[in-house]
């Protein structure tokens, strides 16, 4: 069983795909982190962020098991692995290491932003979570502002947009829903009711199957 979950930064769809993976017992991937680690790599490396060949190598060695979310989060991370992840070989690299993860039993969770399209086109049950982003910026300002952090929100409000634009824009696995995918909007939904809709789709795939 694979549970593809696509959408845009800050839509809530890792809360919910580790929620997700928690309930059925199934091994959850956050395929961002995969392109942050690879980016981090490089950067402890001492490494350009403009060589193909080198992100290319550096993505082959990514380790998928151990990711951890506090430190890949970093603000200069997410901007360094913005600038790798429109390289195709980086996405060959990273997308083979991710489908090879789909295939763990008895079932794996990936969210990002090219799973239901690209990765693992054949998942039976693919999600596609946005909302606006102005609800996408607050909640980041918020969540920023929750850990003691200081912010500017329309400074957020102004990288979310941007972030959007290249994701969306760019010509190698563009950030879009697949033609199946069942679209949650959690502009004003909160998790729960997405969880429940989610859980109503994967319930059924299961009995299917």
């Amino acid at each position: 069983m694979i549970i593809a979950i696509d959408g845009p930064a800050a839509a809530g769809k890792g809360t919910l795909s580790r929620r997700i993976a928690e309930t059925y017992g199934f091994h959850h991937l956050d395929t961002g982190l995969t392109y942050r680690a690879t980016a981090k790599a490089l950067l402890d490396a001492g490494q350009p962020l403009d060589n193909e060949s080198v992100a290319e190598e550096t993505a082959r060695t990514v380790e998928l098991a151990g990711l951890d979310r506090d430190i890949l989060s970093a603000h200069e991370i997410g901007e360094a692995a913005s600038k790798i992840a429109v390289m195709p070989s980086v996405r060959r690299a990273l997308v083979e290491a991710q489908r090879a993860f789909s295939t763990r039993e008895p079932g794996t969770v990936l969210d990002g932003r090219d799973i239901g399209t690209v990765v693992c086109p054949q998942a039976p049950v693919k999600l596609y979570v946005t909302a606006s982003p102005e609800v996408r910026a607050r909640r980041r300002f918020d969540e920023i502002i929750g850990k003691g952090g200081s912010a500017d929100f329309d400074a957020i409000f102004e990288d979310v947009k941007r972030r959007d634009e290249r994701d969306m824009g760019r010509a190698d696995s563009p950030l879009k829903p697949a033609a199946d995918a069942h679209l949650l909007d959690t502009s004003e939904m909160s998790i729960e009711a997405a969880f429940q809709a989610a859980k109503i789709l994967i319930d059924a795939a299961l009995k299917e199957a």
